[in-house]
C-alpha cells in the first residue's frame, strides 16, 4: 500500500501524475465536486446566518466511501484540486466528507502537468486557504438564493417553467438591448467615388475631400451631379449591383490627375498578450469556429494531458521560465533578430486578476503543433495556443504606410486619396496575425503601392460609384457575448461557458449562423425583471457583486455579512412582485380587426408568444379569444397588423398527396405542412403563404429521406436531425440533444448509442410517480421534486406547506397528488360544462400603441 494518497479532481490526470510520483504515492480523483447544495430544496439557513446544508451527491457516496478507506490506509494526504476558487472548494468539500482537518491537509496547486510542475508542488505544499473557499461559497449560496426566489416569481407572474438567475438574467439583457438597437437602426445612404488608374502605375484611388469639407455624397442624385461637374455623359453609365443588392456605377472616364503629396509614416505593431480563458475562446471563436464550451472541454483536454497550462485564468502573465523557452525557440528557428532579448511582459487589464496564475500557454515550447500528435479538433486549439504564446515574444512588426494624394487637372480644389502598406519587418506577423471581430472590415489586406514621384501625372481609365448603407450593430456570437461579459465585470472565467449554455438550454437564445438571437420569452423576462428588480438588473450590480467575491478572497470582507446586506432589500423586492395582482404578458396592441371590430393584440402565452383577437372587456361571458403563434422571425415587439391577421389564414387546405389531404398551418415552432397525422417544418427563411402543392411535396420527400434510421440501437432504429435547439437524435419517442463537442456529421455509432443510452438513463430518473393516463406526474426538477398537471408546473404542497421529505413523496398516490393540485387550481378538475355562447357585441378597440 502507498504511503501518500493524492487526490485530483479528475480521473484523465491521475495516470501521468503517480508516473511522475513514483510508488509511493497513490493518485485518486474525487471526479469533481462531491458535495454540493441538496437538490430538492434551497438547503440555506438564511435566519441562522446563511449557513448551507451540504450533502454528499447521491452518485458519488460510493466514491466517498472509497476515498475514506483509502485516507485511512495512508500516512498522508495530499490534496490535489484545481488550484482556483472552485478547485479549493472542493479541496475543503473532500476534507469535510474524508474527517480531514482543512487547516492541516497539506494543498498542493500546479498550473500544468509536468514532471517539473508536479515534484515543485510536493515540495511546496501550502494549507487550503478558507478565503477562496468563503469566495466560492458565497457565490454559490447567494446564485442559489436568486434562483430559488426569483424563478418562481418568473412561474407565477409570467410563465411556468422560467428561470433567471444573477449572471444569467444579464447576459440575456444584453442580447435583448442589442437585439433592439438593430431593430431601431435605420440605415444611411451613403457614396463612394472612385477612379481606376490605368498604365505603368495601376491603383484605385478614391475621392475624399471637395475643397476643405470631405466629399460626401449621400443619394444617388448626388453622385449624376459630381458626373455631370466633370462632363461626362449620364448615358454611358453603366449600372449593376453588388452581391448585397447595393448599386454601382461604371464608365469609361480619362482624367488627367496630378501627385500633389505623397505621406509616409513608419510604424509598429505589437503583438497579443498570450491568452487568457476569454481571449482564447474569443479567437477560437472567430477562427476555428469553436464554440465556447466546444473551446472549454478541448482546454480541458489538453491540460488533463499535459499539453498546455490550466484553462481557467485572467491572467496574461507568462513565468520567466516560459519567457525563456519561447525565446530560444524562437533564436533557434527564426533567429536572434525575431526574438526579445529580456522577453515581453504584459499586464492585465482586470484589477481583479490573479498575477501568481499565468496565461493558458504550452507545456513545453518544443512540443510544436507538427509534433504533437493529437485529434484535429485537439490539434487545431493547440496551434492557436501555441503560435499566440510564442508570437507573444516576438519582435513588434515594422510597417511603412504611404498615402498619396492626387488632384484632377480639370478640378484641383479635389483630393484624391489612396494608402498602401508594406511591412518592412514581419516579426510576430510571420508567426501569428490576430482575428477581428469588425463585420465591416473590408479593407484589411495591405498593399504595396507603384512608385509615383511629387507633380507626377497619372491618367484613369475609368471612374465608379458604390453605394453603401450603414450597418447596424451585429448580433453577438458566444465568443463575442464572453468579451462583452468580462469588459463589464460580470462573471469570471469559469462562469462564461456556463452561462452561454444555460441562456440557450432555458429557450431565452436560439443560435443562427453564429449569432445568439434572443427569443420573445427573453424580451419579455427581461422587461418584467426590469420593472420588479431593476437594482439586480443592473451591469454595475452584478460586477459590484464579484468584486465583492474578490474582496471575500483576499480577506478583505465577512461573507455571511456580505449576504445579509445582498439578501435584505432582495428579498423585499420578492414580497413586492408576489404581492402585485395580474400576470405580466409584454402585451402590444396592434389595431382593430377590420372583419370583427374587435382588438387585434400580440401577447406571451404559456404556450409561447401569440397574436391574439378579442380583448378580454370584448368578449361575452364563456367565450375565448381567438389566438394564433407568431411565426419565427416576426416579434412581439414589431409584428404589424396586417402581419398579425395574414397569420389567421391558416390553416389552408391546398390538396391532397398520396390521397392524404395537405395543410398549412401555424404553430408554437413556426409555420408547417400537415400530411395526414405527419407534420413536416416549413424552413424559418420561407413564407408559409407561398407554399403550394408542388413545395409541400418537395418538403415531405425532404422529410422522408431525412428520416430514414441512420443506425440502430436495440434493434430499433434511430435518425438524425438539426432542430431550433441544435442537432439531435431521435429514439422511439426520445429526441436527444447532441452536445457540440461531437462530430454531428461524422457521428459514429457508438457514440449514438452512448447519447442515447446516458438518455435513458436520465429519463428513468425522471418521474417519482406517473399517471401517463390522466397526464399527471410527479417529477425531479432543477429546484427539487414537482407536480406536472398536463402542462402546469405545481408545487408539492398540502394545506399550504411545501413536502420537501423524498420518502413522504415517495408514497404519495394519485389522490394525494390530486388534492394538491385542486389546492392550488381550484377548478383542476371541474367538468366543464358546453355554453352556447352569446352574440358578441362590438366594443370601441383600444388606442393602437
Amino acid at each position: 500500500m502507498a504511503k501518500n494518497l493524492v487526490i485530483v479532481e479528475s480521473p484523465a490526470k491521475w495516470k501521468t501524475i503517480e508516473k511522475f510520483l513514483g510508488k509511493d504515492y497513490r493518485v485518486e480523483a474525487s471526479f469533481g465536486h462531491i458535495r454540493d447544495l441538496p437538490a430538492k430544496n434551497m438547503g440555506i439557513d438564511i435566519p441562522g446566518g446563511f449557513v448551507p446544508a451540504y450533502e454528499i451527491s447521491p452518485e458519488k457516496k460510493k466514491r466517498v466511501t472509497e476515498l475514506k478507506k483509502l485516507a485511512k490506509e495512508a500516512e498522508k494526504i495530499w490534496i490535489a484540486t484545481d488550484e482556483d476558487r472552485e478547485g479549493e472548494a472542493i479541496g475543503w468539500h473532500l476534507c469535510m466528507a474524508l474527517g480531514l482537518d482543512p487547516t492541516s491537509v497539506d494543498r498542493i496547486v500546479f498550473h500544468e502537468i509536468t514532471k517539473t510542475a508536479i515534484e515543485h508542488a510536493i515540495e511546496t505544499p501550502r494549507k487550503i486557504y478558507l478565503d477562496l473557499v468563503n469566495a466560492q461559497q458565497s457565490r454559490r449560496i447567494l446564485d442559489r438564493i436568486v434562483g430559488y426566489e426569483v424563478s418562481p416569481v418568473l412561474w407565477k407572474k409570467v410563465r411556468p417553467g422560467l428561470s433567471a438567475g444573477r449572471v444569467q438574467s444579464v447576459a440575456v439583457k444584453i442580447l435583448v438591448e442589442r437585439e433592439r438597437e438593430i431593430r431601431a437602426f435605420v440605415p444611411e445612404e451613403s457614396w463612394k467615388i472612385m477612379a481606376k488608374i490605368g498604365g505603368t502605375t495601376p491603383m484605385t484611388i478614391e475621392l475624399a475631400k471637395i475643397g476643405s469639407k470631405p466629399a460626401k455624397m449621400k443619394t444617388e442624385a448626388d453622385i449624376q451631379d459630381f458626373f455631370a461637374s466633370h462632363g461626362m455623359n449620364i448615358g454611358s453609365i453603366k449600372t449593376q449591383k453588388d452581391k448585397k443588392g447595393n448599386l454601382i456605377f461604371t464608365f469609361p472616364q480619362e482624367e488627367n490627375f496630378t501627385l500633389i503629396e505623397s505621406e509616409v509614416k513608419a510604424g509598429t505593431r505589437t503583438p497579443g498578450a498570450p491568452f487568457t480563458t476569454s481571449t482564447l475562446q474569443q479567437e477560437a471563436s472567430r477562427k476555428l469556429g469553436y464554440g465556447v464550451k466546444m473551446t472549454m472541454d478541448i482546454a480541458q483536454r489538453l491540460y488533463q494531458n499535459g499539453h498546455i497550462t490550466y484553462m481557467r485564468t485572467d491572467s496574461v502573465n507568462l513565468s520567466d521560465l516560459a519567457i525563456n523557452a519561447a525565446r530560444d525557440f524562437i533564436t533557434k528557428e527564426y533567429g536572434a533578430e525575431y526574438a526579445m532579448p529580456n522577453g515581453r511582459k504584459y499586464k492585465t487589464k482586470q484589477a481583479s486578476a490573479q498575477e501568481a496564475h499565468e496565461a493558458i500557454r504550452p507545456t513545453d515550447m518544443n512540443k510544436t503543433p507538427e509534433n504533437i500528435h493529437l485529434d484535429p479538433t485537439e490539434s487545431k486549439l493547440y496551434r492557436l495556443i501555441w503560435e499566440r504564446t510564442v508570437a507573444s515574444q516576438m519582435q513588434e512588426a515594422h510597417v511603412e504606410t504611404t498615402t498619396y494624394h492626387f488632384s484632377p487637372v480639370s478640378a484641383p480644389n479635389e483630393d484624391w486619396t489612396v494608402k498602401g502598406e508594406v511591412i518592412k519587418f514581419p516579426g510576430f506577423m510571420k508567426l501569428y496575425i490576430e482575428g477581428t471581430d469588425d463585420e465591416n472590415d473590408e479593407e484589411s489586406d495591405s498593399k504595396k503601392l507603384p512608385l509615383v514621384k511629387k507633380w507626377e501625372g497619372v491618367k484613369s481609365e475609368d471612374f465608379a460609384g458604390n453605394q453603401k448603407f450603414s450597418l447596424p450593430p451585429p448580433r453577438y456570437t458566444e465568443a463575442s457575448l464572453v468579451k462583452k461579459l468580462e469588459s463589464e465585470g460580470i462573471g469570471r472565467p469559469s462562469t462564461y461557458a456556463p452561462t452561454i449554455q444555460t441562456i440557450q438550454d432555458r429557450g431565452y437564445v436560439v443560435i443562427e449562423a453564429k449569432k445568439l438571437m434572443p427569443t420573445d420569452i427573453a424580451f419579455v423576462v427581461v422587461d418584467y425583471l426590469e420593472q420588479e428588480f431593476e437594482g439586480f438588473m443592473q451591469y454595475s450590480f452584478t460586477a459590484e457583486v464579484e468584486g465583492q467575491f474578490d474582496q471575500i478572497a483576499d480577506g478583505k470582507l465577512e461573507w455571511t455579512k456580505m449576504l445579509g446586506d445582498f439578501y435584505t432589500p432582495f428579498h423585499a423586492s420578492i414580497e413586492e412582485a408576489l404581492g402585485t395582482d395580474g400576470r405580466f404578458s409584454g402585451e402590444r396592441i396592434l389595431g382593430t380587426d377590420p372583419a370583427t371590430g374587435r382588438t387585434v393584440l400580440a401577447r406571451m402565452s404559456r404556450f409561447g408568444p401569440v397574436v391574439q383577437i378579442g380583448a378580454p372587456s370584448e368578449l361575452t361571458e364563456d367565450e375565448k379569444p381567438r389566438y394564433t403563434n407568431l411565426s419565427p422571425g416576426i416579434y412581439i415587439e414589431d409584428v404589424t397588423l396586417e402581419q398579425a391577421l395574414s397569420l389567421f389564414s391558416f390553416p389552408k387546405d391546398i390538396g391532397t398527396y398520396e390521397d392524404k389531404p395537405l395543410v398549412i398551418g401555424q404553430g408554437r415552432f413556426g409555420p408547417y405542412v400537415k400530411w395526414g397525422e405527419a407534420f413536416v417544418s416549413i424552413p424559418r427563411s420561407e413564407d408559409p403563404h407561398g407554399v403550394d402543392q408542388a413545395r409541400a411535396i418537395e418538403l415531405i420527400e425532404a422529410k422522408k429521406i431525412e428520416d430514414a434510421p441512420v443506425g440502430m440501437y436495440e434493434w430499433e432504429g434511430y435518425t438524425k436531425g438539426k432542430g431550433r435547439f441544435g442537432p439531435f437524435l431521435k429514439w422511439k419517442s426520445l429526441y436527444i440533444n447532441v452536445p457540440a463537442r461531437f462530430d454531428f456529421d461524422n457521428l459514429s455509432e457508438s457514440e449514438a448509442q452512448s447519447l442515447i443510452a446516458a438518455k435513458i438513463d436520465k429519463e428513468a430518473n425522471r418521474y417519482i410517480h406517473n399517471w401517463p393516463e390522466v397526464k399527471i406526474s410527479v417529477e425531479n426538477g432543477r429546484y427539487g421534486p414537482f407536480i406536472k398537471f398536463g402542462k402546469e408546473n405545481v408545487y408539492l404542497k398540502r394545506g399550504g406547506k411545501k413536502i420537501t421529505e423524498i420518502e413522504e413523496i415517495k408514497v404519495l398516490t394519485l389522490d394525494d397528488v390530486k388534492e394538491m393540485i385542486s389546492e392550488q387550481i381550484p377548478d383542476a378538475f371541474k367538468e366543464k360544462k358546453k355554453v352556447v355562447k352569446k352574440a358578441a357585441t362590438k366594443k370601441v378597440a383600444t388606442k393602437k400603441k
